[in-house]
């Protein structure tokens, strides 16, 4: 059975049959294999056919991080992400087919489609949401203000938590928790563990790989720069989806 690796279902039992005497049984034994090999296969979830996402601003007009930087980043670290997905989705596939494969080898890989998974999400939700104007306004400073008082507590907060994650890896994401119906700026420490329930209306990336080319070790200037350039009409654009959901 080691040799059903792919193609039509009929051409991989052909292969196998030629040349040998094979029962009924075994036959449907056989075919039912073949099947099941081919839909683990070709199911949607296990094809790995992602695409990146174009760049949704010119990165040379950035106020304080560099054309450089940005496609650095969107090359080499959310589009390393996408095909790391694409290689995982297509391994899960292929070890549904080994029968006697031990659930804990099949949950490494598991944990790799989650942590690739959360890196292209949300690398796709930060560069979504810069090169704008940083004017924020509409349905998302209501909310700002409603449960931060003001937009100057709101952002005050917002980069100490980034602040917090200098140096080391990261996200803060000011989202929605729909469970609660409340409004933070969330500390992940990764790409996996973000608030359940949340939906994410601005999300800054702080792994070092985001700043370091312009700033070095001094991630508190790239944060500043960030807050110069995001794209407020798509945080309120999420806002109003929210809001209407």
């Amino acid at each position: 059975m080691e040799r059903i690796v792919g193609g039509s279902a009929r051409l991989a039992l052909m292969n196998l049959t030629d040349n040998m005497h094979v029962s009924g049984e075994d036959l449907g034994e056989i075919g039912a294999q073949v099947s099941n090999a081919t839909q683990a296969i070709t199911a949607r979830a296990f094809i790995g056919q992602h695409q990146p996402l174009p760049l949704p601003f010119d990165p040379a007009k950035l106020r304080g991080i560099s054309e450089k930087l940005i496609r650095s980043h969107w090359e080499n670290n959310y589009g390393g992400a996408v095909k790391a997905l694409n290689a995982v989705e297509q391994r899960l596939g292929a070890m549904l087919r080994e029968k006697d494969l031990p659930p804990y080898i099949y949950g490494d890989v598991k944990r790799e489609e989650l942590v690739r998974s959360g890196s292209v999400v949300l690398h796709e939700l930060y560069f979504a949401n810069l090169g704008g104007q940083p004017k924020p306004g509409g349905k998302v400073l209501d909310l700002i203000k409603q449960w931060f008082g003001s937009y100057a507590q709101w952002e005050d907060e917002f980069k100490k938590t980034a602040n917090a994650l200098s140096g080391g890896s990261g996200w803060v994401i000011f989202a929605n928790n729909t469970h609660t119906g409340e409004f933070h700026n969330y500390w992940a420490g990764d790409h996996m563990h973000n608030i359940p329930t949340g939906l994410p209306l601005l999300v800054l990336d702080m792994y070092e790989h985001a700043y370091h080319m312009d700033y070095g070790a001094a991630a508190s200037k790239y944060v500043d720069a960030f807050m110069q350039n995001v794209n407020w009409e798509e945080v309120n654009r999420r806002a109003e989806v929210l809001s209407k959901a």
